[in-house]
């Protein structure tokens, strides 16, 4: 008994650290500040049934502080019995219509949003933009087939429109999802899953894989670069024309390299597999494989030991194959593969 008395003691402890714990995270990766059309229909969903517990918890509170208080023992001596009372018809007709009505209040909004957030992906509206999301252990391809363009870990949208994407998955059970945007959505290997999301503002968002798909999972990151319509326009555009030319020596020689041994599983623009992800724009990322800072030594450790970064992916280590200069030199042709001025 007394050991459990010394327990109450971490307490405190405990509570001040779990308040100090739910100040830390990302705001990019929260729900709670909606930047898009979707994820605010559902915020104001998640509000509405936040008041509606809070509401009842005030009322239940009340009433049982009120029985506390006025039925408790006063005294030794107080040996009263309160009066008894077997039904009551007013307090059982409350009690069964005013759940229905809290119920009705949050389900005709949760079903108008339902439908609304399902608008439009069977029969996309004429001149959308459509893109094709294919989840990869553990990196994310995103083509748009009206545009003739093929991209990977940055995906480009129009702000201030409804963009309809196709999700599907190439090995394992993933999840698309954009916390600030909009809700997540499964990608399935036999099933094609539909959804829209609209930023409301030009931007960058940050979206994650929200299903466990293996040692990486957690390292599946992607960013949605929000733009006017008319530099999205100018940006496929680019895309569509990208050369992989080199500019420089060293650039040409990390050219050569790439076409020995990368242009099999990665594309840039037309030429090259699909095996890994597409570097047409690669020079313009900020991250190398989603989640390292865009430096020359990240690009270099990237190469030679993938699997340190991201444990189970299937990009085969480049460090007994390629020498420094060389991984210099791939890195100098790999950055100046830009559309972007």
């Amino acid at each position: 008994m007394k050991r459990w008395r010394n327990a109450w003691r971490f307490l405190p402890l405990l509570s001040v650290i779990a308040l100090t714990l739910t100040g830390c995270g990302n705001e990019q990766l929260t729900t709670l500040l909606p930047k898009g059309e979707g994820s605010e229909m559902q915020f104001n969903l998640m509000m509405l049934s936040l008041y509606i517990m809070i509401g009842v918890f005030v009322v239940v509170a009340l009433i049982y502080t009120i029985v506390l208080v006025r039925f408790r023992r006063r005294g030794e001596s107080d040996n009263e019995i309160p009066e008894q009372t077997e039904g009551n018809v007013v307090l059982e007709i409350l009690w069964t219509v005013v759940p229905i009505i809290l119920l009705l209040i949050l389900a005709v909004p949760t079903v108008m949003a339902t439908f609304a957030l399902d608008e439009g992906t069977e029969k996309v509206p004429e001149g959308a933009t459509v893109v094709k999301v294919t989840a990869h252990q553990y990196w994310w391809e995103f083509e748009y087939p009206d545009l003739g363009v093929k991209t990977a870990q940055d995906l480009y949208i129009p702000s201030g429109e409804r963009v309809y994407f196709e999700l599907a998955s190439k090995d394992v059970l993933h999840s698309f999802w954009v916390p600030t945007l909009g809700g997540k959505m499964d990608t399935n290997t036999a099933t094609v899953n539909k959804m829209w999301l609209n930023a409301q503002e030009p931007g960058t968002y940050y979206g994650k894989c929200a299903e466990l798909c293996g040692p990486a999972h957690a390292l599946m990151d992607f960013k949605v670069i929000a733009q006017e319509k008319e530099d999205f326009e100018a940006w496929a555009e680019s895309m569509k024309e990208a050369s992989s030319q080199a500019s420089t020596d060293q650039a040409a020689q990390g050219e050569e390299i790439f076409a020995n041994s990368c242009i099999g599983c990665h594309a840039v623009g037309a030429d090259g597999g699909n095996t890994g992800p597409n570097l047409t724009n690669f020079g313009d990322r900020e991250k190398v494989a989603g989640i390292l800072d865009h430096t020359d030594e990240n690009i270099k450790a990237w190469i030679a030991k993938p699997s340190e970064f991201k444990p189970g992916n299937n990009m085969p280590a480049f460090e007994d194959q390629l020498n420094d200069e060389e991984l210099n030199a791939l890195v100098a042709y790999l950055n100046g593969l830009k559309v972007e001025e």
